[in-house]
């Protein structure tokens, strides 16, 4: 295989999605935010820390993943602008600005894109591919947003990786799982080749 084969732009299962429907971008973004919007909704309190924990991270992963490097920071955007807007669905039913863990929502931003465009280059295509993308997704979180927090809640480094980061990473480590089961498995189930966009 030459090395032109090994960089050349691949699509992202968004691209298989919704292909013959006027709008498709649209819905594709919309639906991300709405399922972000929903996972959020998972949020169990972590005594000591700000910080719950939620299925948010996995849904932006995951639509990262599958709406590819502009779609998938696209639909995070979008979530992240509509709870500031006042839609009740960040951590817990809350929405505005959210203090110490707004850094956790602007590394999913940043993240988005990192996954997205790592999916774009068949990241996603099996578990052994996954796992590294998510887990490079995660540590772009939770630099985000361990920072943020150790600034605005004026905490030290330890502190803020101990009540930030280690609370997190057994339930992370599970997400990640999942994700190395699901994205290679909607692969196998697509087994066509979409078209040029």
């Amino acid at each position: 295989m030459n090395s032109l084969a090994l960089h050349a732009p691949r699509y992202v299962l968004g691209d298989l999605l919704l292909t013959r429907v006027r709008g498709a971008d649209v819905l594709l973004v919309t639906g991300g935010a709405a399922l972000i919007g929903l996972s959020a909704q998972i949020a169990v309190p972590v005594p000591g820390s700000p910080v719950p924990v939620t299925g948010q991270t996995l849904a932006v992963l995951l639509c990262a993943a599958a709406l590819g490097p502009w779609r998938g920071p696209a639909a995070t955007l979008a979530y992240v602008f509509a709870g500031l807007a006042g839609v009740p669905w960040f951590a817990g039913g809350a929405s505005g600005l959210t203090g110490a863990t707004f850094g956790y929502l602007l590394g999913m931003i940043a993240a988005a894109a990192v996954v997205g465009a790592l999916a774009r280059y068949g990241a996603d295509r099996t578990p052994w591919r996954t796992v590294p993308a998510m887990l490079l997704g995660n540590v772009v979180i939770y630099t985000v947003g361990v920072s943020w927090l150790a600034v605005t809640l004026h905490l030290n480094a330890t502190t803020a990786v101990r009540v930030g980061l280690v609370p997190f990473l057994l339930g992370d480590a599970l997400k990640v799982l999942i994700a190395a089961g699901v994205l290679p498995a909607a692969w196998h189930l697509t087994r066509r080749t979409p078209r040029s966009r």
